[in-house]
């Protein structure tokens, strides 16, 4: 009969250990983010007001760890297209720690203050950031992009 017990107890001293185990797994693990839709949004004012920048798919879908281009629209505050603005793109998982990993550019201007940003590449899921640093002759601004795959 005593041994039993120990076979008992060896048992329930072993689901502890897994518990314990997991839950440490469970609390260190990166959570998904929950970002509210204004958080994700795919138009918004540059960070000093300058510009609204909308951002979205050339090809409407977001597809993961493949090469796409996304456009990035840019008009003034009184709606007039943004032309001849100097671009440059930044960003990668802040969750994570880690930055892009391809180097986006903005290769054409296509009219009406729209810019085709080509290289851009989400290798997983999870959330996104794209830095935008924008100069035209109103002056220069910024704006940060969520993603969430």
């Amino acid at each position: 009969m005593a041994s039993l017990w120990r076979y008992v107890l060896a048992g329930l001293g072993l689901a502890a250990l897994l518990a314990g185990i997991l839950a440490a797994v469970y609390l260190t693990a990166p959570q998904a983010p929950r970002l509210a839709g204004s958080e994700v949004a795919r138009s918004k004012k540059t960070a000093n007001g300058l510009f609204v920048a909308s951002f979205e798919p050339e090809r409407g879908v977001i597809r993961q760890g493949e090469l796409q281009s996304w456009l990035l629209t840019l008009r003034t505050g009184a709606g007039t297209p943004v032309e001849g603005a100097a671009i440059t793109i930044s960003g990668g998982m802040p969750q994570h720690r880690h930055g892009l990993p391809t180097s986006p550019q903005a290769t054409d201007y296509l009219g009406d203050g729209c810019y085709r940003i080509d290289g851009v590449k989400f290798t997983m899921s999870g959330l996104w950031q794209l830095h935008f640093a924008i100069s035209a002759a109103a002056g220069s601004d910024t704006v940060v992009f969520n993603v969430l795959l």
